[in-house]
């Protein structure tokens, strides 16, 4: 009969050997095209025990796991023996519908927890979904046990600047639950990191709360310091720098012997100890590192009896187990085709049978099969949840002035929904780098209060001293204040944003921050998107319309930003009533799941839903006393509508996004006078037109010739030899596509370099977007100019 120690022991030299075949299946057998394939033989091999010791004996299936991104070959394999991942995925791997290179979310068809590649990403997500586990908590609402979020770790990750902001920020919030593995191998791409780092690892752990747990010496390690001279073998070893270590691992037992002796000089104790070990047996010795002892790793995972977070240090050798072991350029290695024969000899799998789920395994298939029916982690299954959906219909009419900002109408939007749709409110969870104030969150935190694992008392209303801010923190408040760091907010979005799937309890995270500082976090915006993560996220203030603060405080390319970043649905409306119907129908999106039978009237891919990004402005607009009709809300949610509708004899088109509104509309009032019918088009969202616009393109190009995009019916009726004048407070690129849509000739009004501090209107009048700018650009596309631009700037 098999035992459980026999069996894991013969499970990770069967995931060695499946992550490193399937490499070089991936590069030396299957067709692969006309570059290199690539794969990380060497970092799989690196985690390999650590991941065994996670998955088949310590992980429950609450846990969640962020898997070291070049170590998805040995999940991948893990996930294939536990009856998760298919045959011919794994054939596949790097290939057209295969095992993705880096473990993803979305495009995986095994049970992966956290999308990686984007490395010390994965780091942080984990702390914030134990946040998030801890916020399900304090609502009431989490209905299951509460789960460790695991990050395994390579040592190398450890330089991203994320990282630390995160840890700096769990401190802040008593983080619980949450383990991060390092993979300590010493080595990077390039070669070998700096010495010493584990202490200063282990320091910044510590201060920040953590326990740390250092494992470095195997059981075959501690039975030899037990011998005679054995003290004096660890004080070798504790001494070695990490390049001699990582060559002499390369080069193996006789040359291990070679340096020992040479160094061991006079201690008999510690020479005959090297003695008694032929040079295979001193080989595996000096590799057997804490981070290769499976068995160690889950005795010392399994004894922690607390939830405090954790830091395990696991020494290992990059490639351990496999001939390039050591070697400091092996990050990117491939065995060459007779390494990876002779490793399969070793491990006893007959040619032809490399794929088979058993061969080599040298155990009872049925007892091995048994083991893996009843590991812990894979007792239930698919671990994906799917939460039941929130009502966002409820009536909510935010209060908005006659004349008011889209940031101001923003925070009495919010501040409606909470006292008039508390089934929406209930779910709503906001959050903010530090400027909850200045982006108009204030009202809403009033209503619903900070979130707090216990309740805290407000100092400043105890001592009677009046504040607009009553922010009491209780266990049932409904906004996270964050430090200055937009990485966190975006990554703390991503946690948020997959509770219905993580946890099963459906959460509309809502995030502020200033625009100009999304640049700030866009690895982690983006991140956050590729997990198909749901958050909604306001933007304000944007542009150089934040005249004051400013060049360093103004944003140029974000309109861009949001029309290329895939999973995010990015608008700009003008006016409180576009805003208020756009949050309406985003609250609705985040809910989306493709489930929904496709309807293609914009060729948006609706069904599937997104995240929302809402690029907001501190300007006041005079707002429209308009009714919002189907139709128009229709136009405002698919990115566009007239504000004047074009006739046969229209001569210029001016299109706006945003809080230009009202130069746009200025403009065609002045330019009446002598131009007949000028149109106006609001451009609510002009991603959601230009992806439209692709995508009817791509559908005609299949030929589906009906295919028509929304901004191909508004222009239906512009004359072909109108001119076309876009105007944003962005880059010019983001309207000027426009003009290729039907060919009108066409003038991009927008910001191109960064600004100073100014007014409105003198910051307006040097990029060229004020009246007078849209004015001359107008003029110069009328019948007769030949499209020559007439310099706008001379008043």
């Amino acid at each position: 009969m098999t035992n459980e120690l026999e069996a894991r022991a013969a499970l990770e030299k069967k995931t060695l050997w499946l992550s490193s075949w399937m490499i070089h299946n991936a590069n030396n057998i299957r067709a692969k095209g006309r570059i290199k394939v690539g794969g990380h033989q060497a970092s799989s091999a690196s985690m390999n025990a650590i991941l065994n010791a996670l998955y088949f004996d310590v992980l429950r299936p609450e846990d969640r796991v962020a898997v070291k991104p070049h170590a998805s070959p040995v999940f991948h394999a893990i996930q294939y023996l536990l009856g998760n991942q298919s045959l011919q995925q794994l054939q596949d791997f790097r290939g057209l519908g295969g095992a993705q290179p880096y473990p993803s979310r979305t495009k995986d068809k095994d049970d992966v927890d956290f999308s990686t590649g984007s490395v010390g990403m994965g780091v942080a997500m984990t702390a914030f979904a134990s946040l998030t586990q801890d916020y399900l908590v304090g609502h009431g609402w989490l209905n299951q046990p509460k789960g460790r979020m695991i990050a395994l770790v390579g040592d190398a990750e450890l330089d991203e600047g994320n990282v630390y902001e995160a840890l700096l920020e769990g401190a802040k919030h008593d983080l619980r639950n949450c383990w991060w593995v390092i993979d300590y191998n010493r080595q990077s791409l390039d070669g070998v990191v700096t010495e010493g780092l584990n202490a200063r690892f282990r320091d910044i752990f510590l201060a920040c709360g953590w326990e740390v747990i250092e494992l470095k010496y195997g059981s075959l390690m501690q039975a030899a310091f037990r011998r005679p001279g054995g003290e004096h073998l660890r004080d070798w070893i504790d001494s070695c720098e990490n390049a001699l270590y990582s060559a002499l691992t390369f080069k193996g037992g006789a040359a291990w012997r070679a340096q020992l002796e040479q160094d061991f000089g006079g201690n008999n104790e510690a020479l005959a100890l090297v003695a008694d070990h032929d040079d295979d047996a001193l080989a595996q010795l000096m590799g057997n590192l804490a981070g290769h002892d499976a068995a160690l790793m889950s005795e010392t995972m399994k004894a922690i009896d607390h939830d405090r977070p954790v830091c395990f240090i696991c020494y290992t050798v990059k490639g351990h187990g496999l001939p390039l072991a050591g070697h400091k350029d092996n990050h990117a290695g491939i065995m060459t085709t007779a390494q990876i024969e002779s490793l399969r000899d070793d491990l006893g799998i007959d040619a032809g049978h490399e794929w088979e789920r058993f061969a080599g395994i040298g155990l009872d298939q049925e007892d091995v099969q048994a083991f893996l029916n009843n590991v812990p982690f894979n007792a239930k299954g698919r671990r994906r949840h799917i939460a039941n959906p929130i009502r966002v219909d409820e009536v909510a009419r935010p209060r908005v002035k006659d004349v008011a900002s889209t940031q101001e109408a923003f925070g009495q939007i919010l501040s409606a929904i909470a006292s008039e749709a508390p089934a929406l409110a209930e779910r709503i969870v906001t959050t903010s780098p530090d400027v909850s104030v200045s982006t108009n969150l204030g009202p809403w935190i009033n209503k619903t209060g900070l979130f707090a694992k216990a309740e805290q008392g407000d100092v400043f209303r105890d001592q009677e001293i009046p504040s607009t801010q009553k922010w009491r923190r209780h266990t049932e408040g409904r906004h996270i204040e964050l430090g200055i760091a937009e990485n966190n907010l975006f990554t703390f979005l991503g946690a948020l944003g997959l509770s219905h799937s993580l946890f099963g309890e459906r959460l509309f995270p809502v995030g502020t921050v200033y625009d100009p500082f999304i640049c700030r976090g866009l690895d982690a915006l983006n991140y956050a998107c590729y997990q198909d993560t749901r958050f909604m996220l306001a933007a304000t203030p944007s542009g150089v319309s934040l005249s004051h603060e400013g060049g360093a405080h103004q944003s140029i390319s974000t309109p861009l930003i949001g029309m290329a970043q895939d999973g995010l649905a990015t608008f700009e409306p003008a006016f409180a009533d576009e805003l208020n119907v756009i949050m309406r129908w985003g609250f609705e999106y985040l809910q989306r799941d493709g489930a929904a039978r496709q309807a293609e009237q914009n060729w948006l891919r609706d069904e599937k839903g997104g995240s929302v990004y809402l690029r907001l402005s501190t300007v006041p607009q005079e707002q429209i006393g308009r009714e919002m009709t189907g139709d128009l809300v229709q136009d405002v949610i698919a990115g566009g509508y007239w504000m004047r509708p074009p006739t046969a004899t229209s001569a210029v088109v001016l299109a706006y996004t945003g809080v230009v509104a009202s130069e746009a509309i200025q403009a065609a009032g002045l330019l009446s006078d002598d131009v007949r019918d000028v149109a106006v088009l609001a451009v609510t969202s002009a991603d959601r037109l230009n992806a439209g616009w692709q995508a009817a393109e791509r559908a005609r190009q299949r030929g589906v010739g009906t295919a028509l995009s929304h901004i191909e019916q508004l222009f239906a009726n512009v004359p072909r030899d109108a001119g076309l004048v876009t105007v944003a407070d962005g880059h010019p690129a983001s309207l000027s596509w426009l003009g290729g849509v039907h060919g009108h000739r066409t003038k991009s009004l927008g910001v191109e370099h960064f600004g100073q501090a100014a007014t409105v209107e003198d910051t307006y009048h040097l990029h060229g977007i004020d009246v007078n700018a849209i004015l001359h650009a107008a003029r110069a596309l009328l019948p007769g100019r030949g499209g020559r631009y007439i310099t706008p700037l001379a008043r």
